[in-house]
C-alpha cells in the first residue's frame, strides 16, 4: 500500500483540496480521503487529475506525420492521403512497428494519455502470407511497446475483408489487412487469453468500416465474440467521409449509422469512431443505444473530414471519447481545444460546450471524454475513486501556465493554453511512468526512432 498527498484533486464529486489517495499493491485505488497536515509530513505532490484514455489510435501512422502536408492537386482529400498511408503500411516490419509504437506511447504518456485503444489492422507479412494466431509479431509489437512504456492498452484486432461496399475484394495494397472470420476470431481468442485479469492490458475487437466488412460477417463475428467475452468493446469507423455515406446509401438505401441502428447492432459496448456526418436522427439513435462516439478533431481537421454535431450530441446526453487516430497531434488537450473551437467557429459564440452542470468547458470536456474513453476501452479508469485503476496526471501548480489558478480553472488552462508542460508526473496502475516530465526510455527510444526515420525513403504520395 502506498499513499499520495495532493494539494488538490479532481474527484467524481468535483474539485477537492488536501486529498490523500491510497493505492493497493495491485495498482488500484483503495481509498480517497482528506489529507491531514501532520507536522513533518512531506509536501503535497501537486494537483491530481484523472488520466485520459485515447480511444482511437493507429500507431504505425506516427511514422508519416508531417510528410503529406503539400498539395498534389486541386482536389487533395482523405482518399489521396490514404494512398500514402498504404505505402507506409506495406513497408513496416514488426521490428519497425515496435520502435514506432514505443516512441509514440512515450509521447502519449507525456501528453496526458494514460491508456490507448489500438485499432490494429496490420495482420499479415509484407508478401500477404499469414502468421499464426497466437504468435503474430505485428500484434506482439504493440503489446511489447505497451508493456515497456507502461501505458494501459486495449488491443483492437481489426477485421478488414473488402475494399469497398458490395463485397469488392481487397486490393494489392490492402493485402496485409485481410483475415477470414475464422482467423479473426482465433486472434481475438488468443489475445483475450493472454490478457491478465485486472491488469492494464485487455483485448477488444474492431470492424474497420461498413465498406470493409459485410453485415453478415459482422453478425457471425459478434456471435463468436459473445462466447469469449460478452462485454468485449467493439469499435468501428463510421460516417467519416461524405463519399462513404453516399456509397452506403446507394447500396443499402440507408446511411451508415442508420444501417447499424436498423440492424439492431449497437449497444453500450460499441464505440463509433468519427460519426462526422451522422445526422440528428442518427445521433439520437446512438444515444438511445448507449454507444460512445470517439471524435479525433486534429485528424479530422488534417484530413478535411468535416464537423461533428457536438453541441446537439452532448445536449442529448451522448457519450464522448477522443482519439489521436493518425497521430497528427498526440495531445488530449489539443483534441479538446479544437473540438470546442470547431463549435465556436460554427456557432460564432464562445464556451459552446459548457453545460448547466459544468460551466468550465475544459473541465466538462475532460471529465466527459475520460469517462467515455474508459467505457470505449473497457478499462476501470478515468475517475479518482476507490476501485478504479490508479491512473492520474500530476499538474505542477508552479508552472507558469498554472500559477495562481484556482482548481476550478486548472483544466481550462490545460486545454486552452497549450500547457502540456504543466504535466509533471504521470501514474498508470500506481506506477510513476513519467517523472519530472521524463520517461526511463526517453533517450534510447528517441535514438532508435530517429535512426530508423533517417533510413526511410520519402513516402510515396501518388
Amino acid at each position: 500500500m502506498t499513499s499520495h498527498r495532493f494539494q488538490a484533486a479532481l474527484l467524481p464529486q468535483g474539485w477537492a483540496r488536501d486529498v490523500e489517495i491510497e493505492v493497493s499493491a495491485q495498482g488500484t485505488i483503495s481509498r480517497v480521503s482528506r489529507a491531514t497536515r501532520a507536522e513533518g509530513a512531506p509536501p503535497p505532490e501537486g494537483i491530481a487529475v484523472p488520466g485520459m484514455p485515447n480511444a482511437h489510435s493507429h500507431a504505425f501512422q506516427r511514422a508519416m506525420i508531417g510528410d503529406t502536408e503539400f498539395r498534389q492537386n486541386a482536389r487533395d482529400s482523405f482518399w489521396t492521403w490514404r494512398r500514402a498511408m498504404y505505402g507506409l503500411a506495406n513497408r513496416v516490419t514488426p521490428q519497425d512497428l515496435a520502435l514506432i509504437a514505443t516512441q509514440l506511447f512515450i509521447e502519449m504518456l507525456k501528453a496526458g494519455y494514460t491508456s490507448v485503444a489500438e485499432f490494429h489492422y496490420l495482420h499479415r507479412r509484407q508478401d500477404g502470407e499469414g502468421y499464426g494466431a497466437d504468435d503474430n509479431p505485428l500484434h506482439g509489437a504493440i503489446l511489447e511497446a505497451a508493456r515497456r512504456t507502461g501505458i494501459g492498452l486495449t488491443l483492437l484486432p481489426t477485421l478488414y475483408q473488402h475494399s469497398d461496399f458490395g463485397g469488392k475484394p481487397l486490393r494489392e495494397d490492402q493485402r496485409r489487412f485481410g483475415l477470414s472470420v475464422r482467423e479473426f476470431v482465433q486472434v481475438i481468442a488468443c489475445q483475450s487469453q493472454a490478457a491478465k485479469p485486472g491488469g492494464s492490458i485487455r483485448c477488444g475487437a474492431a470492424f474497420h468500416s461498413l465498406r470493409a466488412v459485410s453485415l453478415g460477417a459482422m453478425r457471425e463475428v459478434i456471435a463468436e465474440l459473445d462466447r469469449i467475452d460478452p462485454h468485449m468493446p467493439l469499435h468501428i469507423h463510421v460516417s467519416e467521409q461524405q463519399l462513404e455515406v453516399n456509397a452506403c446509401r446507394r447500396l443499402t438505401g440507408k446511411r451508415p449509422v442508420e444501417l447499424l441502428l436498423h440492424e439492431n447492432l449497437l449497444s453500450a459496448r460499441w464505440c463509433l469512431v468519427h460519426a462526422t456526418h451522422a445526422n440528428r436522427e442518427e445521433l439520437r439513435g446512438i444515444v438511445d443505444a448507449g454507444a460512445t462516439v470517439c471524435v479525433c478533431p486534429t485528424t479530422e481537421g488534417n484530413l478535411g473530414d468535416g464537423f461533428f454535431d457536438a453541441e446537439y450530441f452532448l445536449d442529448l446526453g451522448g457519450r464522448l471519447a477522443i482519439g489521436s487516430d493518425s497521430q497528427a497531434s498526440v495531445c488530449p488537450a489539443e483534441e479538446l481545444r479544437w473540438f470546442e473551437y470547431q463549435q465556436r467557429l460554427r456557432r460564432r459564440r464562445r464556451a459552446v460546450l459548457a453545460s448547466p452542470a459544468q460551466q468550465h468547458v475544459g473541465t466538462r470536456l475532460w471529465e466527459d471524454s475520460a469517462a467515455g474513453g474508459a467505457r470505449a476501452l473497457g478499462q476501470p479508469v478515468a475517475e479518482l475513486k476507490a476501485g478504479a485503476r490508479a491512473d492520474w496526471l500530476v499538474l505542477d501548480p508552479m508552472h507558469p501556465s498554472m500559477a495562481g489558478s484556482p482548481p476550478e480553472h486548472l483544466l481550462d488552462r490545460l486545454v486552452f493554453t497549450s500547457a502540456r508542460e504543466a504535466i509533471r508526473d504521470v501514474v498508470v496502475g500506481g506506477r510513476c511512468v513519467i517523472k519530472d516530465r521524463r520517461h526511463d526510455l526517453d533517450s534510447a527510444s528517441a535514438a532508435e526512432f530517429s535512426g530508423w526515420m533517417q533510413q526511410q525513403l520519402t513516402l510515396p504520395v501518388s
